[in-house]
């Protein structure tokens, strides 16, 4: 795959990337979904609340951006899901300047979204923050759109504070929650919001994006990043980094060990973690959750082995997952298991379990699963 440059933990952030499609025709994958909303606008039944899930890294916030786009352009038929990419609400969607687009998320050095961006600090309760903002008079006169980015990291608190916009939205509104689970909202999220299920992309599909967005990469290294991306983008672009790439291997190597052990493993994952930085917790935790979709993927592709469906991906999970299904004995339930062991880890670490006693856990856990 060549040398890349290693990348900084900064430049891994998933919005580092964020250069909109020219068109829908160049969005990705997702065609079910355009199709519904196209659908809703046709009829003029679009709703306020939309959860938008799906796996990280697919396109989700993409969509939600394109989808504002095209309910503030100026020049497209208000029946349609278009836009023109060339009026000014186009170019202010474009440049994130939109007066009537609100855009927010957890902040770098956050683990969590602050009540404040909701509802403001408290010096200004209600007063700032997303809640008051949606309800504030169009600035075009039309309508207001609110992207509400991380929602699987908000507490019971900040939903809470959501619950009075959810239950009478503002006239014209759409609020946009984006997270990769409809189990990490809360039930009363869940039931106040239309779900839209996002899929994993394809292969070519991954690549059609990075070649987008990375340009003066050459083709042949983007098809191996799109390949080893388990259908994400931010995967992919995760695995610039060499250390990262290089533990990736190392790791399915040690999974597809017989037996696991899962000493030695902690000991990896934790080392990786901690070589973050003292300081930097965002960083580690990031790295963990980086190493548990490593698991998900391995484990997946094992079990779609031992089921007789494995499809090619990259060289390294393509050898030691079938490898690893030769002396695996777990059996099919096992390596289900393990997979849904990883997704559970993943969560984990956004719910501030303490990281080392994470690490061995899940690494305990794994052994115990694939030895039975």
């Amino acid at each position: 795959m060549g040398e890349p440059k290693k990348k900084t933990e900064e430049a891994l952030e998933p919005r580092s990337f964020h250069k909109l499609p020219s068109s829908w025709q160049e969005l990705q994958g997702h065609d079910q979904a355009q199709r519904w909303f196209q659908t809703a606008i046709s009829r003029n039944r679009l709703g306020s609340t939309f959860l938008f899930v799906g796996k990280e890294g697919i396109g989700k916030r993409t969509f939600a951006r394109l989808l504002a786009k095209s309910l503030f352009c100026e020049s497209n038929n208000k029946n349609d899901l278009s836009f023109c990419g060339r009026c000014q609400a186009c170019v202010q969607v474009d440049a994130g300047t939109h007066p009537d687009l609100i855009e927010l998320g957890k902040p770098a050095d956050k683990s969590s979204i602050p009540v404040e961006l909701l509802i403001g600090p408290p010096e200004a309760r209600m007063r700032q923050g997303l809640c008051h903002d949606i309800r504030l008079k169009a600035f075009y006169g039309g309508r207001k759109v609110a992207i509400l980015d991380d929602a699987d990291l908000l507490q019971e608190e900040g939903s809470n504070c959501l619950l009075k916009t959810l239950e009478e939205p503002p006239p014209g509104s759409v609020l946009i929650l984006v997270g990769t689970s409809e189990q990490r909202q809360l039930p009363t999220i869940r039931s106040r919001s239309q779900i839209v299920r996002f899929r994993s992309l394809s292969i070519q599909q991954t690549f059609n994006v990075l070649k987008r967005i990375e340009p003066m990469i050459a083709a042949s290294e983007l098809e191996e990043l799109a390949r080893a991306s388990a259908g994400s983008v931010v995967q992919a672009l995760q695995l610039q980094d060499d250390e990262l790439r290089q533990f990736r291997q190392q790791l399915f190597k040690r999974l597809s060990a017989s037996p696991l052990d899962f000493v030695e493993l902690a000991k990896a994952v934790s080392g990786l973690a901690e070589r973050a930085g003292k300081d930097a917790a965002a960083a580690k935790r990031d790295r963990l959750k980086i190493v548990f979709q490593f698991g998900e993927q391995f484990y997946k592709q094992l079990l779609l082995v031992i089921e007789g469906q494995g499809e090619p991906c990259d060289e390294t999970l393509d050898r030691e997952s079938a490898g690893c299904a030769k002396v695996f004995r777990g059996g099919r339930a096992g390596a289900l298991a393990c997979w849904q062991r990883c997704f559970v880890a993943c969560e984990e670490v956004d719910r501030f379990v303490n990281q080392q006693t994470l690490v061995e856990a899940w690494a305990s856990d794994l052994a115990r699963l694939a030895n039975a």
